[in-house]
């Protein structure tokens, strides 16, 4: 099966994205060994949709809006169980009504907690993360403060896993 990775796009983009190169540094994959059974893993989420906790400092989209290639390079922490709480989001290009409407579509705390209920994960991180996607520019600040700092998070809070949820 071929994936068009450009069907969605505006075709003005294409040229941005056909033949990049990977980024210095980037010349192979790079691997960490899973050691633990995963059901004996504490597994968290990332969602790439700028999901944040109403109330908390939402993604920089007026930025954004003024530099469509550039995308906020921050993060922010969900709580495991949003219980309740309001979530906002900030993402040009992905739409909100639905994400918001239902948010497993770019969080599945509900699937998480039902794979550790039927005992295949662990248990749920206390903290999920949330950036907001399209990351064209930027990627140095990436590389050197957004990474290691999610990185910090997971490890302090006893992370084995992450599960990525793109949008």
């Amino acid at each position: 099966m071929i994936v068009d990775s450009y069907r969605f796009l505006p075709r003005s983009f294409i040229p941005l994205f056909e033949g990049a190169a990977p980024a210095p540094g980037d010349d192979g994959p790079t691997w960490a060994p899973f050691e633990k059974r995963l059901a004996e893993a504490q597994i968290a989420l990332l969602t790439s949709a700028g999901l944040y906790l109403d109330g908390q400092d939402p993604f920089d989209g007026e930025r954004e809006q003024r530099e469509p290639t550039w995308g906020d390079p921050t993060h922010r922490v969900l709580p495991a169980s949003l219980d309740g709480a309001g979530l906002g989001m900030m993402h040009l290009h992905v739409n909100h009504e639905d994400v918001l409407a239902d948010p497993e579509i770019a969080l599945p705390l509900a699937g998480l907690a039902s794979l550790v209920g039927e005992g295949r994960v662990g248990s749920v991180a206390p903290g999920h993360v949330s950036v907001m996607g399209y990351q064209q520019a930027g990627l140095e600040v990436w590389r050197h403060e957004t990474a290691p700092a999610i990185v910090e998070l997971l490890r302090d809070q006893g992370t084995d896993g992450l599960i990525l949820a793109p949008v």
